[in-house]
């Protein structure tokens, strides 16, 4: 991971158009090739950012650009599609790179392990036809939920007990890892949830990710749905 203190301005073109002001930011480059730029508050969400696949070029800023100050410029370019951002680097602050290896994963414990258990012993809620191959898949990047096979490929599942939308970008990332190995492309990805938030919800339907909502009770066997008025 290399980490990045430095007096920049940020800009988003693409599908959306986005501008930071100059400013003191920290600024991520992950060895997946995700970029992210982090203020010095707003929790653990970055202002702004770039997800795998994608390349970043850093470079001389043109005369117009030095005029005002500017003294490198990062490019960071989406490999499947128009988006782009750029960082415009005005002082750098300080830099450091450290090697943080391959992490073991989230450790689930609660309400979201006991929903992973019990969805691959009911692997036919996702849609009949489905079949369980593993759960905790693992990969580069952590481990999937569940991997499980469907009527027109493999299926890649995220699992949480409330959806956002960051359980949403986690499992993008999963399926453009899993999408490049030919013998488990093409791969769906299902976002699985007791309760997924509306922008969540339109997030993965704008990617191609399907959205099923589950009922820890009924999974639990403790919810009689037949018997239910409403």
């Amino acid at each position: 991971m290399r980490i990045v203190i430095a007096a920049c301005s940020v800009d988003y073109t693409g599908r959306l158009t986005a501008h930071l002001p100059l400013a003191t930011r920290v600024l991520m480059v992950k060895a997946d090739g995700s970029v992210l730029v982090h203020s010095d508050g707003g929790s653990y969400k970055p202002l702004n950012w770039m997800s795998p696949p994608c390349t970043l070029t850093e470079s001389e800023p043109t005369p117009e650009q030095r005029e005002v100050g500017v003294q490198a410029v990062w490019t960071v370019q989406n490999t499947k599609s128009d988006d782009r951002l750029i960082v415009s680097v005005h002082e750098l602050h300080a830099e450091h790179s450290y090697e943080l290896g391959v992490d073991p994963g989230l450790v689930k414990d609660g309400v979201e392990a006991h929903l992973q258990k019990l969805l691959a012993e009911q692997i036919g809620l996702l849609g009949q036809g489905h079949s369980l191959i593993r759960r905790e898949y693992p990969t580069a990047i952590g481990p999937v939920d569940i991997l499980a096979r469907g009527a027109a490929g493999h299926v890649a599942v995220e699992i949480k007990r409330r959806g956002d939308i960051d359980g949403v970008e986690q499992l993008t990332r999963y399926l453009d890892l899993l999408n490049r190995d030919p013998l488990l492309a093409p791969v769906e990805g299902v976002f699985a949830a007791q309760e997924i938030k509306p922008q969540a919800r339109v997030l993965a339907t704008d990617r191609g990710i399907r959205c099923v909502v589950l009922d820890y009770d009924a999974m639990r066997g403790i919810d009689d749905v037949d018997s239910r008025l409403f």
